[in-house]
């Protein structure tokens, strides 16, 4: 079995749009992951049919008992983070504010304080319209444990691909450097990196590479929006040369993209003759060289 992550350093750069239209080529091929649990979005395009839904836990926060309290209010200036108020006389946990640290309930002498699961967020399986299933979550508001969640995602992805035979699970990372990213990326066998040619497209292409390198993870570029900056794309193309990455793919700006999202398509299926769809087809039988050369895995 064989994973990819699509990533990249900032948010904006294409990485959905890309991922959909080689969700689109692989149809049945592929289990899908939408790793960006803060602000998922591939299911936009995905037309999909929930199969099944449930809460997330991964944390603990306070929880006062009222009945049990003594109105001490000790746990009330001891709270740094200002998430314990007074209401009815008796301490009220905001929970949105609090931090799960504990202090509150070690201080409360009588057991009036208990730290109790608290629901982080949902978990989703659903089937696409390219019958291919997809993996989702979403995080609540204040929710914490994003990481977490996205091992989860891709634990029930990975199980249900080796159950029916899948040899791919490709993977939509979250922008951004921070734990999602690093879950998304742990143990992978190919980080697609999608950046676009301006300043600070360059400046987190560095940092996402670096981390991949640091997980020791494949790295493959792809440049979208090649022509909104020749000069920024040429540094770019330098410094893939300069560190032996592989530059795969340059996209021009396609005004079909804007299109596609508009009708719920991908880019490929909107337009399989246009620009953007041809280089998705260079990247999908990249990705189909690379793998066919294990010979347990024939995409």
């Amino acid at each position: 079995m064989k994973q990819i992550t699509i990533v990249s350093g900032k948010g904006g750069t294409g990485k959905t749009s890309l991922l959909a239209s080689l969700a689109a080529l692989a149809k049945d091929q592929a289990v899908l992951v939408d790793a960006d649990v803060d602000a998922p979005n591939l299911a936009l395009v995905a037309d999909p049919e929930q199969i099944f839904h449930q809460s997330f836990t991964a944390s603990e926060k306070a929880f006062v008992h009222p009945e049990r309290c003594q109105q001490c209010l000790a746990c009330v200036d001891a709270c740094r983070f200002d998430a314990i108020s007074l209401r009815l006389d008796y301490p009220y946990i905001h929970t949105i504010k609090c931090e799960g640290c504990g202090l509150c309930a070690y201080l409360c002498m009588i057991g009036a304080i208990a730290m109790e699961p608290h629901n982080s967020g949902f978990l989703s399986a659903s089937k696409t319209r390219w019958k291919s299933h997809l993996y989702h979550g979403k995080l609540l508001p204040g929710g914490e444990n994003s990481g977490k969640m996205v091992t989860t995602l891709r634990e029930k992805a990975e199980r249900y691909a080796h159950e029916n035979g899948i040899e791919l699970i490709l993977i939509d990372g979250a922008p951004g450097i921070g734990c999602p990213v690093i879950a998304s990326l742990t143990g992978c066998d190919l980080a697609l990196i999608v950046t676009e040619p301006t300043l600070s497209g360059q400046h987190d292409l560095e940092r996402i590479w670096k981390l991949a390198s640091h997980l020791q993870v494949e790295t493959w570029v792809i440049i979208n929006k090649t022509d909104l900056s020749p000069e920024n794309t040429e540094s770019i193309r330098m410094f893939c040369r300069e560190r032996d990455l592989p530059l795969i793919a340059e996209i021009p700006f396609d005004e079909d993209v804007v299109r596609s999202m508009v009708v719920g398509l991908s880019i490929y299926e909107f337009n399989p003759y246009g620009v953007f769809a041809g280089q998705v087809e260079t990247i999908w039988n990249g990705i189909k060289t690379l793998f066919n050369k294990d010979r347990h895995v024939a995409l």
